[in-house]
């Protein structure tokens, strides 16, 4: 499970350090991709595989499912760490996140993120505000 908040820099060729408590689950390989919210998803191979099953199982008549499964995996990148836990971002997700020197990794689950640090702070900032207001509809059965 990917956990924690991580604040490293991506260097001069645009590669980023995983955080030391990612490496080992994504040490044989990750999938980089658009998330939502402006950020980079990060999967394992073996979550996204399992995330592409789940997509799969949408009706091709669901012009939604269609146009999100397009976005999802046309902007897809499976990468390979280096001995150094460091990969590369490609630039169009570079693009697509807004992505400079000052990163924010975040673990979220089965995933992690990758957010330029400003953005990520402005979300942060922004849903704060609304986590103690969080209904139980939303989470049943957490609290």
């Amino acid at each position: 499970m990917f956990l924690g908040t991580y604040a490293p820099r991506l260097d001069e060729k645009h590669r980023l350090i995983l955080p030391a408590k990612f490496r080992d689950e994504l040490a044989e390989g990750l999938v980089l991709t658009r998330g939502q919210e402006r950020c980079i998803y990060v999967f394992s191979r073996q979550e996204f595989e399992r995330v592409h099953e789940q997509m799969r199982q949408a009706p091709l008549s669901s012009r939604q499912a269609r146009d999100y499964i397009r976005l999802f995996l046309s902007g897809a990148s499976d990468e390979t760490p280096d001995k150094q836990g460091r990969v590369t971002i490609p630039a169009p997700l570079r693009s697509y996140a807004g992505l400079d020197r000052e990163v924010t990794v975040i673990g979220a689950g089965t995933r992690a993120e990758i957010w330029d640090s400003r953005a990520w702070n402005e979300y942060l900032e922004e849903k704060e505000a609304a986590f103690s207001d969080t209904d139980e509809d939303i989470l049943p059965g957490i609290f």
